[in-house]
């Protein structure tokens, strides 16, 4: 782990290519796994201000369990995620004709309707971030859902820091940033990566 400020950062978010390949995944992140997104409660409480914008685009089974349980619960770790669809799909994904899973939200923020772009957790993805006490951790997530943005990336030698670029500022601001490149370019020079 490399310290920045008061985060860890994992060596592996240095070393390992990613490139996300929509094509080849059709978003499985978004419509995969035992519970939705990880939040923050303010990210739920911008989520509930923004929902008459996006609820139309919604799936009726969606726009079912919203009405039914909200926009989010308490998954078995204890953690606030957003709410599911039959056991996987996030409540906010939407597909199109080739059967692609898009946000609702980020789709709803690229046409100017909301402000709220999505959770920081679905945009740092495969980026995991635990907060702790005194520090924060970020810990690459491997999943197999992701194979072709690990073959996509080391064909593009796109490093995931690099990937992720835009994530990584929204969270931790551009100076912290810049110092993650400086840091980058360090273990480069020292051969770790």
């Amino acid at each position: 782990m490399i310290q920045i400020g008061n985060v860890l950062v994992g060596l592996d978010i240095f070393k390992e290519k990613f490139c996300c390949d929509l094509s080849d995944c059709k978003g499985a992140c978004c419509i995969e796994g035992d519970a939705g997104a990880p939040l923050t409660g303010d990210e739920k409480k911008e989520i509930e201000t923004v929902l008459p914008e996006v609820v139309d685009d919604l799936s009726p089974e969606a726009q079912s369990v919203i009405k039914k349980c909200g926009v989010s619960y308490y998954d078995i770790d204890g953690e606030l995620v957003t709410s599911i669809v039959n056991g996987k799909d996030c409540v906010f994904t939407c597909y199109d004709h080739s059967g692609c899973c898009f946000c609702a939200l980020e789709t709803a923020h690229r046409k100017g309707k909301i402000s709220f772009f999505k959770p920081i957790s679905c945009y740092l993805y495969p980026i995991r971030v635990t907060e702790h006490p005194h520090f924060i951790a970020l810990n690459y997530h491997r999943w197999s859902v992701c194979k072709a943005a690990i073959i996509k990336g080391e064909k593009k030698n796109v490093p995931l820091y690099i990937f992720l670029k835009e994530p990584l500022i929204r969270k931790f601001g551009k100076e912290w940033y810049d110092e993650l490149l400086e840091v980058a370019t360090e273990l480069k020079e020292q051969k770790y990566i």
